[in-house]
């Protein structure tokens, strides 16, 4: 155990702060090293980019063999084709953001059937894991997404709302969490169409926004669910003259969103560290395969900024966790983020 504390003190000045993190959580029998696989919706876009760092740097701190992998493209299929090849390698846990739960769940569950400790994120409904993480509870975090859209359109009018996929669960409750706040407390805007489906991807989300604004050019706020929609959005913004016209809220990272925010072409953008969430799921898989399974429940401090006192608000699944932490981020403040 000291080994450990030690370890990840020497390597304090990476991307994920570890000054206060759980060593004894993760401490290993023996110094053993485990195998260890991240599973992401897709790889190569700055989100999880920044999940790698997380990932990476456990690896670093620790000594386990982990590493993460994601399709190239939002792909049910070719996600479920990974953890497949995972089965068949062997590999002593797996953790996964799923693009679609229902997708995901039989290899999952084959997965836990050969002995495999599976890890989840943003999949609160998932079933087939021994444990899921959230950084937050999802309609709070949509909620205030709509709260902030709502003043900046005076309370009126016209919105639409984006997500990655239709079955990408954490996403969904996102916008059902802005869709309720603004019944509540602005009964006098409404969805103009259903949410557009925008598989992850900023070039989706500009060329769907813009056939939305032609089908509805009374459209006066954005609500963006995956973190691409940012980009997309500041473009179709910025290229349709509509600056202060149409409002965007939505998950969005500082390196992708970040000019747009500096020219008031987008307002707002919110979102948690994926560096953090990597680093969570990988200890949470330390831990199960260390059998500290009593330790992993409502209470638990990670030693994370955010996850210093998990809560577990899904009646019946203990096995499902929230942390506590989002930041929201404008012009005036996106400096402090640099990724």
């Amino acid at each position: 155990m000291f080994g450990l504390a030690a370890s990840v003190a020497a390597h304090a000045d990476g991307v994920v702060d570890v000054s206060n993190v759980n060593s004894d959580l993760i401490a290993t029998a023996d110094d053993k090293k485990y195998t260890i696989a991240t599973v992401v919706k897709v790889d190569g876009i700055a989100w999880f980019d920044r999940m790698r760092d997380g990932v990476e740097q456990f690896k670093g701190d620790t000594g386990h063999d982990v590493w993460m992998i994601g399709p190239s493209q939002a792909d049910a299929a070719a996600q479920v084709q990974i953890v497949e090849n995972l089965i068949a390698q062997g590999v002593d846990a797996i953790t996964i953001v799923p693009f679609s739960v229902e997708a995901v769940e039989p290899v999952l569950k084959k997965a836990r059937d050969a002995g495999i400790v599976v890890i989840s994120h943003e999949a609160s409904n998932i079933q087939n894991v021994d444990y899921d993480i959230e950084a937050f509870d999802n309609l709070a975090y949509g909620a205030n997404l709509m709260k902030v859209l709502g003043e900046a359109t005076g309370g009126k009018g016209k919105y639409v709302a984006t997500v990655g996929s239709l079955t990408s669960k954490s996403q969904m409750e996102w916008i059902d969490g802005a869709v309720a706040y603004q019944q509540e407390h602005f009964p006098e805007m409404s969805e103009a169409m259903g949410r557009l489906e925008t598989y992850d991807d900023a070039n989706q989300d500009y060329t769907k926004l813009k056939e939305a604004m032609t089908a509805h050019p009374d459209i006066v706020g954005i609500v963006g669910g995956p973190m691409p929609t940012s980009a997309g959005a500041g473009r179709m913004i910025a290229e349709g003259g509509l600056k202060g016209k149409v409002h965007f809220a939505g998950t969005g990272l500082p390196s992708v969103a970040g000019e747009y925010l500096a020219n008031g072409d987008i307002g707002y953008i919110q979102f948690w560290d994926p560096a953090v969430a990597g680093y969570a799921m990988n200890m949470l898989a330390v831990a199960a395969l260390e059998g500290k399974r009593d330790q992993i429940a409502a209470g638990l401090n990670l030693g994370l900024e955010g996850y210093d006192s998990l809560i577990a608000p899904v009646e019946g699944q203990p096995n499902i966790l929230y942390g506590a932490g989002w930041v929201g981020v404008t012009a005036e403040n996106m400096a402090d983020y640099d990724f």
